[in-house]
């Protein structure tokens, strides 16, 4: 018997440069996704964040769980600049990750150049 459609959490089981952003979304390895994104070592997946949300520890643990393959993680905060609360910083810099906050579209370009250069590299997306 047929099942119907099933959702799944979106995840690309690899690293790949982001091509576009905008309209609330991203393109990447010839496939779009709507929403904020996770760009890790072990893959791309869907997160749930909006540029009204508080950017908590909670929101970053899949980070954390990778956190001996990264060394850089930058942090797109949508159309405006947002500071990491101290308490996440701090999470990161004890494990040895260095953060940086900017807008999605300088995170993006960064992060892009940063993968092109095989550097150890995360990225936390907000879609705008």
């Amino acid at each position: 018997m047929a099942k119907g459609i099933e959702i799944r959490n979106a995840h690309f089981p690899g690293r790949a440069p982001i091509d576009a952003y905008g309209n609330g979304g991203f393109r990447f390895a010839d496939m779009s996704h709507r929403g904020s994104l996770l760009c890790l070592p072990s893959g791309i997946y869907g997160w749930d964040m909006t540029p009204e949300d508080a950017l908590t520890p909670a929101h970053f643990q899949k980070v954390l769980d990778e956190s001996a393959e990264i060394e850089v993680l930058l942090v797109g905060t949508g159309l405006e600049l947002r500071p990491l609360p101290s308490e996440l910083r701090a999470m990161l810099r004890a494990k040895q990750i260095s953060s940086d906050s900017m807008n999605t579209g300088a995170a993006v370009r960064t992060f892009n150049i940063m993968l092109a250069e095989s550097r150890a590299v995360a990225a936390a997306l907000i879609a705008v």
